[in-house]
């Protein structure tokens, strides 16, 4: 049950009798409202009141629930005086409370701002009737302007204030509003409303009752406010661990005859070399040395610390797209952060682009250099044009390895660190992503990681 349900449940037996128990030497409503209506006479005879057209009779079939015994069914027209507010104009309502406009304005939807006058004082509920709350109940104290959209609340002197304000609340006058673009509640409805009456010993242990609930209600919405937080970061922290413990190589076990790390580095390094020779591929600058204050945890024996562009080739291919209008085009939008899934997508065409674009292939890894830290990665499925917002990388180790990596928070706190000084546009070029390092399994090992994540990762999004 939400915080919500239970302050609801809890405003249910109040206006059912059910809070608090019933006391036979506490009188009846029946007297109670016959010392209402005498009241409302005396303020009519003084001019203190108009005199109101007689409401409908209640019949059984309009009765809701039962009431027990002593209480009575009435309508809040007989048992409160309804009054809207006055108009008042945006440009007289302040923010701020100063010297010169030091009352409250209250509309429809509660507190509007300060006003330097007054035109109620004392202590009303209030009862929205404009808008999409209207038939909410706000509470005004002291001196306060009421504007048109704000129905005060008047009782007399023989109801409780706070049983009104709470009994209001529990009828939720909203579903009696004007189905239209602009929902109203207007007063001549509103009056005819049923309302259970107690007597007032009662109505006045119901308010103590509810007072010593609700701060119990409160603490209950704390801890439930808690656990929703958890509940909903859950998946996400679970996912983002296994990750973590997938790249430190926590995740499966080693196995010494699958080789190791430094032999598949190796094997890498030879095969750039005949690219280069043959030249499919440029001659690189040397990448710095690895030192020990540059690794972020420990990994493995037979697992290698490497830099990122030692095992992944940036891709830069810009063609011009009115020679590809056909071809699928993807921009960092089209990919969810931190999931490596491809969103909906146009072709060249119908997003109009007009730039140079980088022309990528089935299987290469697209990565968004802009706003890095959202994690948008993934494997391209076809061939097609990307955003040169986007690096496409080629790699000789496992690409799905390799993806998860960049979803990683291994990866994204050196992509933090490398683009700390940029603030308006956050983006990794080149020589920052030199930087980065890659923990690096062998390659069996890599493929044990990819399939164990595959049977975890889905888990943790049915989490959701």
């Amino acid at each position: 049950m939400t915080p919500q349900e239970l302050k609801n449940s809890i405003l249910q037996l109040a206006i059912q009798g059910k809070l608090v128990e019933q006391r036979p030497e506490e009188g009846t409503a029946q007297e109670l409202y016959a010392q209402i209506q005498a009241e409302k006479q005396r303020l009519i005879q003084s001019g203190k009141l108009k005199k109101e057209k007689s409401l409908p009779k209640i019949t059984d079939d309009e009765k809701p629930f039962e009431i027990p015994e002593g209480w009575m069914w009435v309508r809040i027209g007989q048992i409160f005086s309804l009054q809207a507010g006055k108009n008042i104009t945006s440009a007289n309502i302040y923010e701020q409370k100063d010297l010169k406009h030091p009352y409250l304005c209250y509309g429809g939807n509660g507190v509007r701002g300060y006003v330097s006058s007054f035109n109620r004082e004392g202590h009303f509920a209030l009862i929205g009737r404009q808008g999409a709350l209207c038939g909410n109940i706000n509470v005004a104290k002291g001196k306060f302007y009421a504007t048109e959209h704000a129905v005060v609340v008047d009782h007399f002197n023989q109801s409780d204030v706070k049983w009104g304000e709470w009994f209001l609340k529990a009828l939720n006058l909203n579903q009696y509003a004007t189905a239209t673009a602009q929902p109203g509640l207007a007063v001549s409805t509103i009056i005819k409303v049923l309302i259970p009456l107690p007597p007032l010993a009662e109505q006045k242990r119901i308010v103590s009752k509810i007072e010593e609930l609700l701060p119990l209600v409160d603490r209950y919405e704390q801890a439930w406010t808690k656990l929703e937080d958890f509940n909903r970061r859950f998946p996400e922290d679970m996912k983002k661990s296994i990750l973590q413990q997938a790249i430190q190589g926590k995740l499966v076990e080693q196995r010494p005859e699958e080789g190791n790390a430094q032999e598949l580095y190796a094997q890498i390094q030879a095969e750039k070399q005949r690219l280069i020779k043959e030249g499919k591929l440029k001659k690189e600058k040397p990448l710095p040395e690895i030192t020990e204050d540059e690794k972020p945890f420990e990994i493995p024996d037979g697992w290698m610390w490497v830099r990122l562009l030692a095992v992944v080739d940036i891709a830069t291919n810009l063609v011009q797209p009115s020679d590809y209008l056909a071809y699928p085009h993807i921009a960092p939008d089209n990919i969810e952060k931190g999931t490596g899934k491809l969103l909906d997508f146009h072709t060249v065409e119908e997003d109009k682009v007009s730039s140079a674009n980088h022309l990528f292939f089935t299987g290469q890894i697209l990565y968004s250099k802009i706003r890095p830290l959202l994690r948008k990665a993934v494997i391209a499925p076809f061939d097609g044009l990307c955003s040169a917002d986007m690096y496409p990388l080629n790699t000789n180790i496992n690409r799905k390895y390799l993806l998860y990596y960049l979803l990683s928070d291994g990866f994204n706190f050196q992509i933090a660190e490398a683009m700390s000084s940029r603030v308006k546009m956050p983006k990794i070029n080149q020589t920052e992503l030199i930087k980065v390092l890659l923990p690096l399994p062998p390659l069996a090992e890599q493929k044990r990681i990819v399939a164990r994540l595959e049977e975890l990762l889905p888990l943790c999004e049915r989490l959701k």
